[in-house]
């Protein structure tokens, strides 16, 4: 490698990268992929699509690191919008007032429902639930927060206090007031709000539970216990937001404006790392003692706004929207068909506009899925806490004729499974 370049894709030997990364980086995570037989590594990525580093193995992505690629990887638009920002910005200093911020936090103003006028900006998905947690405990002065079990949050400090036991157990002891209750269960949420209730926090569709997509009338319901108790409705959009479910957030499928809506992974574009939280004018209160309270050295750095300000141009377009809901029509469509032609594997399709989850049959079954998928060109996750359902997010910008060669692949994978599972379980 000559002097003063970096690293080109590919300059190392593969299985020289794999043994750096098991030595550096994290072991587990190469035994993992090991056992599973997913013998991949990062190289080249454009669009829908992800190479191995040897560049003999290509798969569509169907997973986007949860939405971080919406837009696929390495859309020109918003590469483009990096370079022309790389010409005047840096990141910035977070204590300083920025135009950067100020217009990317006025744009969300006015896309964001009901009266969310004001943004922090953040680095990380957990980083943006702590705050919103901290915005309502300091803004209530109460100290209980509500979640729901088998969701995810982050791994940081309240967000991991708010998500799964799983995540928690292995760190000790968590903070105290944090009560979780099952999704979509509102006589157990309403046994849970007291009047120590700061607030609830919940994801729309909660993924690593197995994209639980909720029941019509449960987040209004959400929304009027609150109300009742005086306490804050938290939502977290950091995977349904940016046009995912076919409308520019999820939330809007209910007709529920919350207080504090927490936004991430797409608005990155997949290429600079930002995340925000929305509040209501009235909760800006909580910093005019101390506007120094919550600092983010790179939260919001200013290189990466105008790529954030474009992904949310593009994001709610109302053509790109509506390519999302004809989207999810054939894949709704097509998922009939594939049950009915493989009923004894596939039992459904849990379904948000594009935010879906394959529901198999049996519990073994969604790591099968994902491995025999990734033989047949698919890269695909199934739900950490229910591995009957594989985490199905293609990008948005798929055309129709690529969601054909999706849907054929899927196909061939189910074919797999069921002669797999017909020998074996």
């Amino acid at each position: 490698m000559a002097t003063g370049t970096f690293p080109r894709i590919g300059s190392r030997p593969k299985d020289e990268i794999v043994a750096l990364f098991a030595r550096h980086v994290s072991s587990g995570k190469v035994r993992f992929f090991q056992q599973a037989g997913i013998d991949f590594v990062m190289g080249r990525r454009e669009g829908p699509y992800l190479w191995d580093i040897s560049g003999e193995k290509r798969v569509i992505d169907c997973h986007c690191n949860g939405g971080v690629f919406n837009l696929g990887h390495r859309n020109p638009v918003l590469v483009e919008t990096l370079i022309q920002s790389l010409q005047e910005l840096d990141i910035g200093n977070h204590h300083l007032l920025s135009e950067q911020r100020a217009l990317l936090a006025q744009r969300l103003a006015e896309h964001t429902p009901g009266d969310l006028t004001y943004t922090v900006f953040g680095v990380s998905g957990g980083e943006a639930i702590d705050l919103a947690i901290k915005i309502a405990r300091a803004y209530t002065q109460r100290p209980k927060i509500i979640s729901a079990r088998r969701g995810y949050h982050g791994h940081t400090g309240f967000a991991l206090a708010a998500g799964d036991e799983k995540f928690r157990a292995p760190f000790g002891p968590m903070p105290p007031g944090f009560v979780q209750v099952p999704f979509g269960d509102l006589t157990a949420l309403q046994a849970a709000v007291d009047s120590e209730t700061a607030a609830v926090i919940l994801e729309t569709v909660p993924a690593t539970a197995g994209i639980l997509v909720p029941e019509p009338d449960y987040l209004p319901g959400v929304r009027e216990i609150c109300d009742r108790a005086s306490a804050l409705l938290i939502i977290d959009e950091v995977q349904t937001g940016l046009g995912r479910t076919g409308l520019l957030w999820g939330v809007e499928h209910f007709g529920v404006i919350p207080d504090i809506m927490v936004i991430g992974k797409g608005l990155s574009g997949g290429l600079y790392p930002i995340t925000a939280t929305c509040f209501r004018e009235k909760l800006e209160v909580v910093f005019h003692p101390d506007p120094f309270i919550h600092i983010s050295t790179f939260g919001g750095a200013e290189i990466g706004c105008p790529v954030a300000l474009k992904v949310l141009e593009i994001s709610s377009d109302p053509a790109f929207l509506e390519h999302v809901q004809e989207l999810a029509a054939f894949f709704a469509s097509s998922f009939d068909d594939l049950r009915r032609r493989h009923p004894q594997v596939l039992t459904g399709l849990r379904q948000l506009g594009m935010m879906m989850g394959i529901e198999l049959a049996h519990e073994a079954y969604g790591p099968l899925f994902s491995r025999f998928a990734y033989e047949n060109g698919l890269l695909c996750v199934y739900a950490y806490h229910d591995p009957r359902v594989v985490q199905f997010l293609p990008p948005l910008t798929i055309d129709r004729a690529l969601a054909e060669e999706i849907v054929e692949r899927v196909d061939r994978t189910l074919s797999v499974l069921a002669a797999f599972a017909g020998g074996s379980l």
